[in-house]
């Protein structure tokens, strides 16, 4: 071959391995913007060294570090693990590089640079082996699961709670009750608000679920730890007590929620007022929820018939306070 053959096909692989380069940029470009596009990073680990290969820059960005601001070292991404979620991760990680499992998966929180958290759905298996069949390379991907966890959150409050006052609803107070049930005593005390329809017809719904949001708030603050405080809908309560029927705790709270319902409730366009009836009974043996409940509304609608703005424990009518009418 002549020399300028030669040279010509020295210019020619240079000319053809430019454009392999080329083109490996431009795959690469493509392939970083469609995994951020996507929330995905995707890795690769050196084992011997501990090198990271991110092949897009979404790994840092999840975490909130701009590109280059961390580096790409496992040593890195081990002292990013929320503590709670480490030892787990790594054992899961280990686990694969000794073969016990086909793959490393977990969904773990990762610390966030502002002090949040991030969730992570980390996948990963190897790739390459030596000789001798130790694991050198394991390739996998990370994927930002903050929001699907955030909506997951949403959905289990919506599902437990009443989407006005955030009170416990039915749902939730089943489940409650099932579990103080086999725990010891425990009582349930019904809540009906007196003159609260006046309330809607005078100042408007609007107003009407105010005063809910602030009596609601205010149960909370009158009941001991340990009490379960639900919204069945409307203006209708319920407390989960976990004490004997003969307790002076079961008293002072049902008197202390009365004293809260008859306290005027500043709303935006006037100052209102209601009462409240409340009923209480003890959970039976035998009872399920509506069986307790039933007993509780029995004990209020005491009060209901006698004049409204009391508490009945049981069958005995501890307070009556004659000032209400006819809700």
């Amino acid at each position: 071959m002549s020399e300028q053959a030669l040279k010509q096909q020295i210019q020619n692989l240079k000319k053809h391995n430019a454009r392999l380069a080329r083109l490996a940029r431009d795959a690469r470009s493509k392939l970083s913007a469609a995994l951020d596009g996507t929330g995905l990073c995707l890795w690769q680990l050196d084992v011997p060294t501990g090198k990271l290969i991110i092949y897009n820059r979404r790994w840092g960005a999840m975490l909130g570090y701009q590109p280059k601001e961390l580096s790409a070292q496992f040593d890195v991404w081990r002292d990013h693990l929320h503590p709670e979620d480490k030892q787990q991760v790594l054992d899961a990680f280990y686990d694969h590089l000794n073969g016990k499992t086909p793959f490393y998966e977990a969904l773990h929180r990762m610390q966030h640079k502002n002090g949040t958290i991030t969730w992570v759905l980390d996948r990963g298996r190897v790739s390459e082996w030596d000789d001798e069949g130790n694991p050198l390379k394991v390739t996998g991907t990370h994927i930002d699961m903050t929001k699907e966890k955030q909506y997951e959150e949403q959905l289990a409050q919506l599902a437990n709670h009443d989407p006005l006052t955030g009170l416990a609803n039915r749902h939730a107070l089943i489940q409650h009750f099932a579990e103080l049930k086999e725990t010891g005593p425990l009582c349930v005390a019904f809540i009906d608000l007196d003159d609260f329809k006046t309330v809607n017809d005078t100042f408007g719904h609007r107003s009407g679920d105010e005063l809910l949001i602030q009596l609601s708030q205010r149960l909370r603050r009158s009941c001991p730890e340990g009490t379960i405080v639900g919204r069945l809908g409307g203006d209708e309560f319920v407390l989960l007590l976990p004490f004997p029927l003969s307790s002076l705790l079961v008293n002072s709270t049902a008197h202390s929620c009365l004293r809260a319902a008859l306290m005027p409730f500043e709303l935006d366009n006037g100052e209102a007022r209601v009462g409240a009836s409340i009923g209480i009974d003890e959970v039976q043996a035998q009872d399920d929820f509506v069986d307790a409940l039933r007993r509780a509304d029995q004990s209020m609608y005491q009060i209901k018939h006698t004049g409204k703005n009391g508490v009945a424990i049981g069958t005995t009518l501890i307070s009556i306070s004659r000032t209400g009418t006819d809700a």
